[in-house]
């Protein structure tokens, strides 16, 4: 009997240490904590605010699709504690991705913070990540459909079809973070030396110069 009450917390220490080890956001330790997002007060997260009002956990900014008249002919409408505050603390999140016909591109990024899975709303897409062994992971996915990109690694969504697509994109963090690679790299500040960059991708300072043009936000 008392080999099996040590098996048991054995195997009760062995699951809390999973759950923690495979939660992307710390626990919450009250009901609510809606965020302040105009506090001075810098902590892991949002300090929260008093008097909780129903605004605080609304938001109708998903409804309407997003404009993909831009360079990469795609459009993220983040639904994230930054826009709907009473999700501090809670460890989810949503946004809506958009993307136009014909070649619309959500370039290769990471979320540092939390793990993704995208619901296919309308139209194909051509989804792929790369594992840390340099393997791609891709598939060709269509409506009602759902792919999940792994914490942490790159990923990228594309549709080569020839009506717009949209995705609802769900992670297991209030703000799960993005960093495009391309804009990372080349549009950092203070900026990448230019001779560090045309070593890592074998190309000429030129051919950086020229793709951080490119990548320069317009005005």
């Amino acid at each position: 009997m008392a080999a099996v009450n040590r098996l048991i917390m054995m195997l009760a220490m062995v699951l809390a240490m999973a759950s923690k080890t495979l939660s992307a956001d710390p626990d919450m330790l009250q009901d609510i904590c809606v965020a302040d997002l105009t506090s001075d007060v810098i902590v892991n997260g949002f300090p929260c605010k008093q008097n909780a009002r129903a605004a605080d956990f609304f938001f109708a900014g998903l409804a309407k699709p997003g404009s993909t008249n831009n360079a990469m002919g795609s459009q993220v409408t983040p639904a994230n504690v930054q826009q709907i505050p009473g999700l501090n603390t809670l460890g989810v999140s949503l946004a809506r991705i958009d993307y136009a016909p014909d070649g619309g591109l959500n370039p290769p990024h990471t979320h540092p913070r939390g793990t993704e899975i995208i619901f296919v709303l309308q139209g194909e897409l051509e989804v792929g990540f790369i594992t840390t062994a340099n393997v791609l992971i891709s598939k060709h996915i269509k409506k009602g459909e759902i792919f999940v990109f792994p914490r942490g690694l790159v990923h990228f969504q594309k549709n080569n079809g020839k009506v717009p697509a949209a995705v609802i994109a769900a992670f297991n963090s209030q703000l799960a973070g993005v960093q495009v690679i391309a804009a990372s790299l080349f549009t950092a500040t203070p900026p990448v030396r230019e001779d560090v960059l045309a070593k890592a991708f074998q190309i000429s300072i030129k051919e950086v110069k020229k793709i951080e043009s490119g990548l320069a936000p317009k005005n």
